[in-house]
């Protein structure tokens, strides 16, 4: 079992005396001492590729003036480096850049070790391979490409599993913490509030979804996620109280949120003009609120892989000793690795999970493909989250009867 309360405070522990130098915060960056800084231009990267697949995509026409240069074969003077395969060109670069960093820095354990002078520093040379990885896959021709698309599908669900672990375990955490006997009497009410209005915005939300993605009888797909949702949150509810677990109401509420929303976001990826959305006519036009949509989107992405990528600490099964003071502060193979896996994230969900799907301007993440992908993933939220209650229990017996 993850012990993720002793990993959580150590790294917390760690960072506090990575960020607490006395040199302020450019002078660390520029003398390349402090890796808790670079991990900034490392998501200021990973973001930049993100706006690059997506201009692709739409087709932006300076970047379509760029790739009429003859020297990209691959591209056939620039006809397939936009749309689909620009999109996967832009994240088959990323992901060779963040895959390079990978191989070079796993496994480092200690500051000033000359790979964590290479992950904190050599800035310019880094620009220089991003751009050179960035430029490489447009000389390849279409076939590599339509093969990385299709690794990217198996790419991005490891992606989703890390994130998926990692928010389950933060929730794990969380609910372990407030209910400790250390803080179980002060917190008792919190969690008591926390906890009401978690259930009360997970049936507003169930209630939602009825009302604008099931509004009449004949919308049987839609009928089956959302009530198969409320069915998932009595039954992790359940599992939470259970003698047995013991868990409290506090996880299951929290997880009960995420579950949620995971049905709420396959839903939403449903392709616009069917007839069980309400207001999916208007969906075809894009407006203002399209906009901001897709640029929250994007943010959101970066923001899932930054956070996903400094929780190394959540994926180690055994307790180890007091780091020492010159420990680094997080995994840097293993940030690296969520960044390349996040590369292929970004590029499905903007060709919507079908590398011959068309997808319309200010759009992420829809089509029926998308919807599946999300409602699986929610399936298997729960099934890894009974798991982490269940398998302390499972193992007892399981050894009790053995001895």
């Amino acid at each position: 079992m993850v012990n993720v309360e002793s990993n959580t405070e150590r790294c917390t522990t760690t960072i506090t005396n990575t960020i607490s130098e006395d040199s302020p915060w450019y002078s660390q960056f520029r003398n390349a001492s402090n890796p808790w800084m670079a991990r900034y231009v490392y998501g200021l990267i990973f973001l930049v590729a993100n706006l690059l697949a997506w201009a692709s995509r739409d087709e932006l026409s300076s970047l379509s003036a760029l790739l009429e240069m003859k020297g990209f074969r691959g591209c056939k003077v620039g006809k397939d480096c936009l749309g689909t395969e620009g999109v996967l060109r832009v994240s088959m670069g990323c992901f060779m850049f963040y895959m390079i960093m990978f191989w070079s820095t796993v496994g480092t354990s200690k500051l000033n070790d000359i790979r964590d002078k290479w992950h904190s520093g050599w800035w310019l040379i880094k620009i220089v391979l991003w751009l050179a990885t960035t430029i490489f896959p447009l000389l390849l021709p279409s076939e590599f490409i339509q093969f990385y698309g299709q690794v990217s599908h198996f790419g991005a669900g490891v992606f989703l599993l890390i994130q998926l672990i990692s928010i389950i375990s933060f929730i794990t955490w969380l609910n372990d913490r407030w209910v400790s006997e250390k803080y179980a009497e002060r917190c008792q009410i919190h969690v008591v509030i926390f906890a009401t209005i978690a259930y009360c915005v997970c049936l507003t939300g169930i209630i939602l979804m009825y009302f604008w993605y099931a509004p009449q009888p004949t919308c049987l797909l839609n009928l089956f996620f959302i009530t198969w949702t409320l069915l998932l949150l009595q039954i992790i509810t359940s599992v939470s109280l259970h003698s047995k677990v013991n868990a409290g109401i506090l996880s299951p509420g929290l997880m009960g949120l995420y579950v949620v929303y995971l049905c709420w976001s396959a839903m939403r990826s449903e392709p616009a003009g069917a007839r069980c959305i309400v207001k999916s006519d208007s969906a075809t036009t894009t407006d203002w609120q399209s906009i901001i949509s897709f640029v929250v989107a994007i943010l959101a992405i970066v923001i899932a892989t930054f956070s996903t990528g400094i929780d190394s600490k959540c994926f180690q099964f055994r307790k180890d000793d007091t780091p020492a003071e010159d420990d680094v502060p997080y995994g840097y193979g293993f940030f690296h690795l969520v960044f390349a896996t996040g590369a292929m994230y970004f590029a499905m969900i903007l060709i919507g999970w079908n590398s011959h799907h068309s997808m319309r301007k200010w759009t992420i993440d829809v089509g029926w493909t998308s919807t599946w992908v999300r409602v699986i993933n929610e399936w298997l939220a729960v099934l890894v989250y009974l798991w982490m209650l269940l398998a302390p229990i499972i193992w007892k017996t399981g050894y009790a009867g053995s001895s």
